[in-house]
Formats: structure tokens, sequence, C-alpha cells
């Protein structure tokens, strides 16, 4: 019985990695592609940025379904040594994870006070020739 568990974490563990790495890749794709559009019809700087905050999503999202499998894989009779290598893996990952959170966060309340300054000056802009 114990194997026949062991052999559908093995496959459910196999579909999450599976699951996340197409997160990541479909994201990375996406990311590019707006890239390239974005490059070809505004060359600014925040332009960009929109892009960067969707990519940092799939990365993180990807790297939470990583984090599932590592879980999975040791829901089985785990040893030690594969314990030890779940916690490495994933204070790695949340680590990461946290790093990019925290990025997505900082990029995305520096596009709202551009918005905000944008809104602001293009209302005085219209105010002033009144």
């Amino acid at each position: 019985m114990e194997e026949l568990l062991a052999e559908v974490v093995n496959v459910l563990v196999v579909i999450v990695e599976a699951c996340g790495a197409a997160v990541i890749i479909i994201g990375a794709v996406w990311a590019f592609a707006r890239f390239a559009w974005v490059g070809f019809r505004q060359r600014t700087t925040a332009a960009f940025v929109p892009v960067r905050l969707t990519l940092g999503r799939f990365l993180a999202l990807g790297l939470e379904f990583q984090l599932a499998s590592d879980v999975l894989r040791t829901a089985v009779a785990p040893s030690w040594e594969e314990l030890g290598q779940l916690a490495a893996v994933a204070a790695i990952r949340t680590a990461l994870n946290y790093f990019l959170s925290k990025e997505i966060a900082e990029e995305r309340r520096q596009v709202a006070a551009e918005q905000d300054h944008h809104e602001v000056t293009s209302t005085d802009h219209r105010g002033s020739g009144v």
C-alpha cells in the first residue's frame, strides 16, 4: 500500500513541477512579447515596469508550484536527509519569493506614485489654461 501511495505521489510531484515550469515559461514568453511590443511603441523606462511586475507575478506563482512539489515529494515516509533538503530548498525558494514580492510591491508603489503625479500635473495644466 505504501509503495502505491509513493508511486501516486511521484506522479503528482511530476505534474505539479510541470505546472510550475509551465507557469514560468508562459510568464517569460508573455513578458518577452510585451517587452518587444512596448520597446517598439514606447522607449521610456517607466513603460517596462508593468512588464516586470507581471513577470515577477508569474515567477512567484511558479516558485509556489515548485515548493508545493517539494512538499509533496517528502510527504510519504521522508528521511532526515530528505527533510533537510526540503528545509534548505523551502528556505531558498521562500527567500526568493519574499524578495520578489517585496520588489513587486515597491514597483507597484512607484507606478502608483507616477500615475498620481501625472494626474496632478495634467490637471494643473488643464486648469491653468482656463
